[in-house]
């Protein structure tokens, strides 16, 4: 094992894409994230934005550029990469190959340690986004480099881990396509309904029997966070915003800012213990909220979390109506309701007045009580594996340098996974 510097072993490659397809794959920074390339949707090679330049290859590691502690990066674990362009926010690292194994590179390229360090770094960088260069701050960044033989080793044990939780994601981007699938064809397509559609409060075509109300008219809870008077601190109980949660169940807590303990004593809003719908309200235009589910307490790091100001904490009273309001906020009404009614916000985006003003198929509706039981277990389900993902993921965290020092012996970890 030797000491070297991350750019001793690989390099970033800046390849500029110079085909003709007339279908391309576009990759930005909002198209990865820890581990995975989320997009893989072909758009008509026309009229591109300058930023999409890049070229990438199978096993190429694609790291960006801002904000690294938002985990923003992939291995490229596919070969078809001929028609996919990516961003220039994105570094394009390639490994060399007689000295890392590409895996490898990226176990240590996504390391705790090493994004907290890059985190600091670009925190100290002036501009208007926390940034990194490979020049700049990577390559010099030293490691301990085993041999290749220690690497592959090293890399099965991880890859058992990571098997795991690509299997949990594998089962829960299923159980969420059937939920998916059941809302569009009751409520969107409304097939159990032998109906004539007439025209709902809403201004929208709907069977009569499916009763709507506002959801100011319906019990809940809408809140939001403050700011913390003196900014965040390094400890107290973590504060979550737009920035940490992005998917169902799925936290960054990396990123994660945290609120002095006497300001959350204090705290009577915001305050986030589990199945509560999280809305963005912060967006260019009314409308641009995305609703996201929030998981906390058994499981996670933390019993529980305070949410920022940049979002709302939205919480019916009915089980399993969450996870109804979940889809329906994804569905093209909310949408065009809050672009022609809201927008009453200081800034651009959406206020309490603007979600309470939105029309929604009420609990008392029987289609939407047998929806929300059938969708309760299933969710509870989705949120275990995340929350088991979690564990695994700092399990995984912590293994890495303890497995490249020498302190743990590689194959009894084997012999325990």
């Amino acid at each position: 094992m030797r000491k070297c510097c991350i750019g001793d072993i690989c390099e970033s490659v800046s390849d500029t894409y110079r085909g003709n397809a007339n279908q391309v794959v576009l990759i930005n920074t909002s198209d990865v994230l820890d581990g995975r390339v989320l997009n893989h949707t072909y758009v008509k090679n026309e009229g591109l934005k300058g930023q999409f330049k890049k070229t990438f290859a199978k096993n190429d590691i694609l790291y960006s550029e801002i904000r690294p502690a938002n985990k923003r990066f992939a291995f490229v674990d596919f070969c078809n990469t001929g028609d996919y362009i990516a961003s220039t926010k994105l570094m394009v690292i390639r490994s060399k190959t007689h000295m890392v194994r590409p895996r490898f590179l990226f176990a240590i390229l996504k390391s705790q340690g090493l994004i907290d360090e890059l985190q600091t770094l670009a925190e100290t960088r002036s501009g208007t986004f926390p940034q990194i260069t490979f020049s700049g701050e990577l390559a010099s960044k030293e490691i301990f480099l085993p041999e290749l033989e220690y690497q592959d080793k090293i890399v099965s044990v991880l890859d058992s881990i990571e098997g795991r939780i690509s299997t949990n994601a594998l089962i829960n981007d299923n159980l969420l396509e059937q939920a998916q699938t059941l809302f569009k064809s009751w409520f969107v397509d409304f097939e159990p309904f032998d109906e004539q559609y007439c025209i709902t409060p809403a201004g929208t075509k709907a069977p009569p029997s499916l009763l709507m109300s506002r959801i100011a008219d319906i019990p809940h809870i809408l809140e939001t966070g403050r700011r913390p008077k003196g900014g965040a601190v390094t400890e107290g109980i973590p504060s979550v915003g737009a920035e940490n949660v992005k998917e169902i169940g799925s936290v960054n807590f990396a990123s994660t800012k945290y609120i002095p303990k006497d300001f959350a004593a204090s705290l009577k809003s915001g305050e986030v213990h589990g199945y509560e719908l999280m809305l963005y309200k912060d967006g260019g235009k009314p409308g641009t909220f995305i609703p996201h589910f929030s998981m906390f307490g058994e499981g996670f790091p933390f019993d529980k979390f305070y949410i920022n100001e940049h979002v709302f904490k939205l919480d019916f009273f009915v089980p399993g109506y969450n996870e109804f309001a979940y889809f329906y906020l994804q569905t093209d009404y909310p949408y065009h309701w809050l672009a022609n009614n809201g927008g009453k916000a200081a800034v651009p985006g959406i206020n309490q007045q603007d979600v309470n003003s939105i029309w929604i198929f009420t609990p008392e509706n029987s289609k939407v009580q047998e929806f929300c039981a059938w969708v309760r277990p299933l969710f509870r389900t989705i949120l275990t594996n995340c929350a088991q993902n979690v564990k695994l993921s700092k399990l995984r965290d912590e293994l890495l340098p303890r497995l490249m020092s020498g302190e743990l012996d590689v194959s009894d970890i084997k012999a325990e996974l």
